[in-house]
């Protein structure tokens, strides 16, 4: 598979990574940020709760509650298998725990086990209706299951919850793609001139309507983000929603590529780090699925 080239990006992210305000003017190179690395306070946490989990005679609840923390420290530093061995330690301790289902539906998704997600964030919601974000995440699971009537039935209601939320606009967009294609860029023009703009989120949005290009949008993230961090962070989001749009116009080679980089500043927690491994999947098993079996010589 030939990669298309990204012209458009920083060729010395280092001056990014710097504090410098001079930034190049011609692009080489894509902004890349330091990845994550395991912190000095993570590697602690973990090992104190290693020897807490050596006492004897510790309650029940909060053993529930020792096994969920390190779950999602296992979660945080992408050892996914881990923190569901956790997680099913904490449940089987403890089944009344909405939050630990709604982690365990968004792992599921990643995994493509649409129905077991389904059936966490249904149990979220029964422990909890009012779950910040277990609606969100199981439109994204119904979505990625091709359920997009449901799909909607989830995200819009989450969305009027908080219009000036962009990333709930920007997946109401994604599943309009699918569900009501025809409508799904003028919806999105409505939701955008409603809100009050103020989030860096929507510079997606306006990535989306074609109010900056997609070199002013990087360049953006390159020279407005404060830090190391908040530029993984950015990139993440940005290389993930810049993949999607490619994919949608079946420039799968270019959307690859993007995913890859949405990956590469290891940011484990994020719906986007996880979903580009998810989208990685599909469109490799696609391409699997459509090349054609060799027929045998001897035929």
């Amino acid at each position: 598979m030939i990669i298309r080239y990204i012209r458009y990006v920083v060729v010395a992210t280092a001056l990014v990574l710097s504090g410098c305000s001079a930034m190049p003017t011609k692009w080489s190179q894509p902004p890349m940020a330091i990845p994550y690395q395991p912190s000095l306070q993570q590697q602690i946490q973990l090992a104190r709760i290693e020897q807490i989990l050596q006492q004897p005679n510790i309650p029940q609840a909060t053993l529930a509650t020792i096994y969920y923390d390190r779950g999602l420290l296992h979660d945080s530093l992408g050892l996914r298998d881990f923190a569901r061995l956790d997680f099913n330690k904490s449940l089987n301790l403890n089944p009344n725990q909405p939050d630990l289902f709604n982690v365990a539906g968004v792992i599921f998704t990643q995994m493509g086990m649409f129905d077991s997600a389904y059936e966490s964030f249904d149990s979220t919601l029964d422990l909890d209706p009012n779950h910040p974000y277990a609606h969100r995440n199981r439109g994204i699971a119904l979505y990625y299951g091709e359920r997009y009537a449901l799909a909607n039935d989830d995200l819009l209601p989450h969305y009027q919850q908080d219009i000036n939320d962009p990333y709930r606009v920007i997946w109401l967009y994604v599943n309009d793609l699918k569900f009501t294609p025809q409508q799904a860029l003028a919806l999105l023009q409505q939701r955008y001139a409603a809100s009050d703009k103020q989030d860096w989120g929507w510079q997606i949005v306006r990535m989306y309507l074609g109010e900056i290009t997609e070199e002013q949008f990087l360049t953006d993230i390159a020279q407005n983000s404060k830090d190391n961090e908040q530029l993984a962070l950015r990139l993440t989001e940005g290389y993930f929603y810049l993949a999607q749009r490619y994919q949608q116009q079946q420039d799968y080679s270019t959307a690859v590529m993007l995913y890859k980089l949405a990956l590469s500043g290891n940011v484990y927690e994020f719906i986007e780090h996880r979903l580009s491994l998810l989208e990685l999947s599909r469109i490799f098993t696609a391409e699997q699925n459509a090349v054609p079996e060799l027929s045998s010589p001897n035929e």
